[in-house]
């Protein structure tokens, strides 16, 4: 057994060995459903572990059960006649040697760690694991999709989503954990909703370690914090109903009642004016980020602006890139997905060989994505982009010089002075919030250290099917595209006057189900002097 125990500790240190060198350099899991797969089999093998320590203790107490059921039929029989038992010199002798011996093994077995292997193991791979941060960004992720996607607390808790293969539950507990994240971040509407759920879920009767107590203090709190005073009360109330002691609730008990009959003294002197000016707040309210409204309603497929006029003009053609030899017998097919700006469309123009490469190329070098500082010009992570990203460049791999070269004849723009090949793959409720590709007047540095000037056009690749979310949508326009495996989709981010075309701000919506790669190409000005002639006009 020991030899075994040996064996088992040996391997998986050879199987950590394995993991360490991949896991070490990567932190932000939640960022990127492609890492956090690498935790899956992390826990996998930890699961392994345990059931070894299990057998192990198992073991261990099958030889003491087997040494007590022996001994205790022996001492039955010697207790019921001592001085007979010992007449006999072979039971004399074993009554002495197990004192002095065999009992002492025994209390050695009893000692014996059976735990190090899995005790060794789980400090290895401890230091590998998701920090407060991961935990923290997939309940803000949670609470994101919520939003977006205008899902009830209960819906989201009993895992109801559109295209899912494996259905996951939330219980009460996960419920009061959200909404103590989103307390410590000051989100008293969040609070709410999923104190709420976790105190619905416990009086149905969900058998849970989450205390009603402590979920109900901190929901009456985040209901006072909005203003909702009477609730507060009520919800105090019924925490003293459970524990009368409870001070702090006492203490809020009475410091309601005071503020309620200061309330109700006002009350008296309110004047219509004062009515008036409250509505006038809730009017402001409601015009609060008019472009963030926008952007989620596209995000859900509401509030597309393509009238069936427009609809009309966009078509599907067979195109060979401008005559382009390599296109001519065999053209790519191409769809309009708007207008204005124009967007199209290129099907089955990536193989399903060619994203596995370019995937197995960026995953070891995938790393939280960033966004350039308008002020200082340095690179920082934003909670509004979650997702990790890559850069690879044609000198590599066949397949990524390939992919430039297919970019650039389908374009007929010069990939030459483009950016490297960059490789995204979006974490939980991965998005990229409203953006420009191109950089503003306002930004005149924005590009200054690649000295290609600004980005002329973007060229998109969508590596992956996702089963609801992850939309690319245009606030401006009122344009959605959805993401489809082997597709890419174009669009020039400047007139050609070289003016930035302010309707190409876009977004990535968050993925709700599913994982999300994409990989990009942002091509720039230098090299397209001759092959996209700048006009006079400004905005054409």
């Amino acid at each position: 057994m020991v030899t075994a125990m040996a064996f088992n500790k040996m391997w998986y240190t050879v199987a950590l060995g394995l993991l360490l060198p991949f896991s070490y350099a990567h932190t932000d899991f939640f960022t990127s459903i492609g890492h956090m797969t690498d935790l899956i089999n992390t826990e996998k093998d930890l699961v392994v572990s345990l059931k070894d320590y299990i057998k192990a203790e198992e073991s261990k107490l099958e030889q003491i059960k087997k040494w007590a059921e022996k001994l205790d039929q022996l001492t039955d029989t010697a207790t019921k006649d001592p001085e007979g038992f010992l007449g006999h010199p072979v039971n004399a002798f074993k009554l002495m040697k197990r004192l002095n011996t065999e009992w002492g093994e025994l209390e050695n077995l009893v000692l014996k760690d059976m735990s190090d292997g899995f005790i060794s193991n789980m400090t290895i791979q401890r230091q590998f694991f998701p920090n407060d941060e991961d935990q923290t960004g997939a309940a803000k992720a949670l609470l994101r999709l919520q939003d977006t996607y205008n899902l009830d607390t209960d819906t989201l808790s009993r895992g109801n989503l559109p295209g899912v293969k494996h259905k996951s539950f939330l219980t009460a507990e996960d419920c009061f954990e959200l909404g103590k994240i989103a307390y410590t971040e000051a989100d008293y509407y969040h609070t709410e909703l999923w104190m709420e759920q976790a105190l619905k879920q416990l009086d149905e009767g969900e058998v849970s370690s989450a205390d009603k107590a402590y979920i109900l203090d901190y929901l009456s709190y985040a209901v006072y914090q909005q203003g909702d005073l009477g609730k507060a009360m009520m919800l105090t109330k019924r925490l003293l109903e459970l524990d009368p002691e409870h001070q702090r609730a006492n203490g809020n008990m009475k410091y309601f009642e005071y503020i309620m009959a200061k309330e109700k003294e006002a009350n008296k002197s309110s004047t219509d004016s004062e009515d008036q000016m409250e509505k006038e707040t809730e009017v402001k309210k409601k015009d609060y980020l008019p472009e963030r409204r926008k952007y989620e309603m596209l995000c859900r497929g509401e509030g597309l602006k393509m009238t069936p006029r427009r609809q009309k003009r966009l078509f599907c053609r067979y195109y060979d890139g401008n005559r382009n030899p390599r296109y001519i017998l065999g053209p790519v097919k191409q769809e309009d997905e708007w207008d204005k700006p124009r967007i199209v469309r290129f099907l089955d123009i990536i193989s399903d060989e060619e994203i596995e490469t370019v995937k197995e190329l960026a995953k070891p070098r995938l790393r939280r994505a960033t966004i350039s500082n308008p002020i200082t010009g340095a690179l920082e992570t934003a909670h509004y982009r979650i997702s990790k990203s890559a850069w690879l460049s044609g000198y590599e791999s066949p397949v990524v010089s390939r992919i430039n070269t297919r970019i650039q004849d389908l374009t007929g723009l010069d990939v030459s002075t483009a950016e490297e090949l960059q490789v995204a793959n979006y974490g939980v409720g991965g998005q990229y919030e409203p953006h420009f590709d191109f950089g503003r007047k306002d930004e005149p540095d924005a590009f200054k250290e690649l000295g290609t000037g600004n980005r002329i056009a973007t060229w998109l690749f969508y590596m992956s099917d996702v089963s609801a979310g992850g939309a690319t949508v245009f606030p401006e326009v009122g344009a959605s595209v959805w993401p489809k495996k082997g597709t890419a989709v174009f669009w020039y981010n400047l007139f050609p006057s070289g003016e930035g075309d302010y309707s190409t701000r876009h977004a990535a919506c968050p993925v709700l189900v599913g994982n999300k790669w994409v990989s990009n190409k942002w091509l720039h000005e230098r090299g397209q002097e001759f092959r996209r002639p700048c006009t006079l006009s400004e905005l054409e």
